[in-house]
């Protein structure tokens, strides 16, 4: 758990690194109690709040909570007032009918009039049931302006994937700067702000289910994918102003605001495993097949939301980035498939090796429960007529949230000037295969010594 610094664009900032871990930070020195969480008197009066991402009594190793020293309590505050919902939806959403094709969505345009990151979000799918913990929401964003007011959600944890822009998230905990191949996690309740220096799009997830954890790593044995140690959360930091403040709340799918009369970013220091964190997806260490054909994609997540089924998913953050193909007599791009699971893709940069054409950086596709997807006819072509050498994808950057519930889409995803009605088209044209006369019959020949 050691001290790292970044400099980015917008600020240089300290990091504590590690996955998982229990860790302590102050903004001053002796801010922090010794030897106890709650005692009588905190150093400079400073008033002491535990921060619950999981039930008491959760198992040790699921235990989530942090205690925070700050300088007001978070409960001093008047009544919320329901806000405008704006763009965000939340599961259960069935104000369009879900069909069962194969969608996709070119990049939101960057907006022309002042929009703030919470303004500037758009739900393009839900899932599950946000009141009962179970499933997840994908949401869009474009923004062109720092926000000034707070906002925390109370249905999900938000895991944050910048396409275009740098964002600086000021949250209760410290500050992370995240750029494009960079991911946030914000866990749920916690209030932050998004600053940005430039024009910002991107994706969230709001995770309604248990908080994202590294995946097991099953056969691939202690090392592999992204590694805990690349994990960094922030270091405390604090706002001592005495100010109106606007927090915005999202509970059980609506918006609720509230004005404080000072700034709630005032935690002077925390200890704790309950906190906002970043990771580089660069870091993210691929396995590969080294032989043949085209391993499952599961292989490539990076975090995992576990639902009560062992072995499936409640979201997983899967990534396809820079890596080798050096399989050998296989059709190397993802195959052609009907998945049980819903699969809900992005694209930071580059292109994606499955699609040729109209999947954009910053678009979006979805192909729900048992729906027919893969590569297209430009893709399948190439990949059938390619010579096998060893092959770099470079300049690549894709993504997948992964959920056993349907990703039901919203009426602005359905009707917005964004969806690509043509679609389907890129499944078009492919030439009827041709069996030979001496072939086996319809009722089939086996193999083997029994014949």
């Amino acid at each position: 758990m050691n001290d790292r610094s970044a400099s980015t664009a917008l600020t240089a900032l300290r990091y504590l690194s590690g996955f998982g871990a229990h860790r302590e930070t102050e903004a001053v020195e002796g801010a922090l109690p010794i030897g106890q969480n709650s005692p009588q008197k905190a150093p400079f009066g400073l008033y002491t709040e535990q921060l619950s991402g999981s039930s008491f009594t959760a198992p040790r190793s699921q235990n989530l909570r942090s205690w925070l020293y700050r300088l007001r309590p978070s409960a001093m505050h008047p009544p919320y007032r329901r806000a405008d919902d704006m763009m965000l939806r939340t599961a259960a959403c069935r104000e369009v009918e879900c069909p069962p094709d194969r969608l996709r969505w070119k990049p939101l345009p960057m907006p022309e009039a002042p929009t703030d990151f919470l303004a500037g979000l758009a739900t393009l799918a839900t899932a599950g049931e946000a009141r009962a913990q179970a499933g997840a929401a994908v949401h869009l964003y474009a923004a062109n302006r720092s926000m000034r007011r707070l906002f925390a959600s109370a249905d999900g944890e938000l895991l944050l994937v910048p396409q275009q822009g740098e964002l600086l998230l000021a949250t209760e905990l410290g500050r992370l700067a995240v750029a494009p191949g960079e991911i946030a996690a914000v866990p749920r309740g916690v209030k932050f702000r998004v600053e940005i220096a430039e024009p910002s799009r991107g994706y969230v997830c709001e995770n309604y289910g248990a908080p994202f954890r590294l995946p097991e790593l099953g056969p691939i044995g202690a090392n592999g994918l992204a590694s805990p140690r690349d994990f960094l959360a922030p270091c405390a930091w604090f706002e001592d102003r005495d100010e109106p403040t606007e927090v915005v709340t999202k509970l059980a799918g609506r918006l609720w605001r509230v004005e404080y009369d000072h700034s709630p970013l005032d935690v002077v220091a925390w200890h704790g495993n309950f906190h906002p964190y970043k990771y580089d997806l660069a870091r993210f260490n691929a396995i590969n097949t080294v032989t043949f054909d085209h391993p499952d994609p599961s292989i490539f997540t990076v975090l995992t939301s576990p639902s009560e089924t062992p072995g499936t998913a409640n979201v997983d953050f899967v990534i396809f980035p820079p890596r080798w193909m050096v399989a050998e007599r296989t059709f190397r791009p993802p195959w052609f498939h009907r998945n049980v699971m819903s699969e809900l893709m992005g694209l930071v940069k580059g292109s994606y090796d499955a699609k040729r054409e109209g999947f954009l950086p910053g678009g979006a596709s979805l192909h729900n429960a048992t729906s027919a997807h893969g590569p297209d006819r430009a893709a399948h072509e190439a990949a059938v007529a390619a010579t096998l050498e060893p092959q770099y994808l470079a300049d690549t950057l894709a993504f997948m949230f992964e959920s056993r519930y349907l990703f039901e889409p919203t009426a602005f995803a359905m009707n917005s000037p964004q969806i690509d009605r043509e679609y389907d088209r890129v499944w078009t044209g492919f030439p009827k295969a041709s069996v030979p006369a001496s072939a086996p019959s319809a009722l089939g020949e086996g193999r083997g010594e029994g014949k």
